[in-house]
């Protein structure tokens, strides 16, 4: 694979392997579709490592002593941040940083960043039980929360498991497109339910990935918060731009108004939680509804059913052993 775009991942003992398992499934599929990736695992020593469940990782180099890589992958584990991270892997995550074009952390992996001084004065994520960790740690790191990834220039952040492979679907769709990236997607049948209160998918399997960065940094706005307060005006000071400008760009790019997308979204959590059996009245704070006969008035706009309705067309009926005579 001569031409193949270089992967580098950073494992070390105690990294998650299901952090890694994600993206590395997004690159894999790439090549089933006939890109090129190749990816190498690297350690401190060259030597592999233990996975925090027990499993070997096994490692193809030291990463003292590897090339160039296109991408370097910097893994996450439960070991930090309840442990300082070690000088030798501060020193491979330096020595890597000058020998990639982009640094991504998954998950904690961003204490390992923070502690080369790899995120001084960038925008990152990570976990979210551990961000405060991480803003105390590097106070000229700007932590956000909102977001399931993070790009600060050539420098890339992911929270947990799911968010990393939103992270890996993002750097793939950089060099291959948006159009790519979500048949990627869809053949992973990448599902994502982060927090109850959250969009249940991933724009990417929606179909909906905007060309324009900012309009798409939105919509993971939108779809990470759809409770917060997203008013037209809201949003274009969100996105640096007119409510003009930012209606025009919705209807050029996704054919629809600010409003109708956020109350899709809201619908499409509000949804998901009733049929995962919580009320309307639940549903209805938890996706951004004021009422919960705003709910209602949005489910029979989407579905023709009211969500009781709704509920009964989605259950099989019942049978019983007995013939009914009546």
């Amino acid at each position: 694979m001569s031409d193949a775009r270089k992967i580098g991942v950073l494992v070390f003992p105690g990294a998650c392997l299901l952090d890694l398992a994600g993206p590395l499934e997004v690159f894999a599929e790439a090549n089933q579709r006939g890109r090129q990736y190749e990816v190498q695992t690297l350690s401190v020593s060259g030597e592999d490592v233990t996975a925090s469940m027990g499993l070997r990782i096994p490692v193809d180099a030291s990463a003292f002593e590897a090339g160039h890589f296109d991408m370097v992958l910097v893994a996450g584990g439960e070991i930090f941040p309840a442990s300082p991270v070690t000088a030798p892997l501060v020193e491979a995550a330096r020595h890597l940083s000058a020998r990639t074009h982009r640094l991504a952390s998954i998950c904690t992996g961003a204490f390992v960043l923070g502690a080369a001084g790899l995120l001084n004065s960038h925008t990152a994520t990570t976990h979210p039980d551990h961000a405060a960790e991480l803003a105390t740690r590097h106070p000229t790191v700007m932590v956000r929360t909102d977001s399931s990834y993070v790009k600060s220039g050539t420098v890339y952040s992911s929270g947990c498991f799911t968010a990393a492979i939103d992270l890996a679907l993002a750097l793939f769709a950089e060099e291959h497109g948006t159009t790519e990236a979500r048949e990627v997607a869809r053949s992973l049948i990448v599902f994502q339910q982060r927090r109850t209160h959250r969009a249940p998918h991933s724009e990417l399997l929606t179909g909906i990935v905007p060309r324009n960065n900012a309009l798409r940094e939105l919509l993971q706005h939108i779809n990470e918060d759809p409770v917060g307060p997203h008013t037209l005006a809201d949003l274009a000071a969100y996105a640096h731009m007119s409510p003009r400008q930012l209606s025009r760009l919705f209807r050029a790019e996704l054919n629809t108004t600010p409003q109708k997308y956020v109350e899709s979204t809201r619908f499409a959590v509000a949804k998901a939680l009733i049929e995962s059996g919580h009320s309307v009245a639940f549903a209805s704070a938890n996706a951004g509804f004021g009422t919960p006969e705003a709910l209602r008035r949005s489910f029979v706009t989407h579905t023709g059913f009211s969500p009781s309705e709704y509920l009964r067309q989605q259950r099989p009926p019942h049978r019983s052993g007995r013939t009914s005579l009546g």
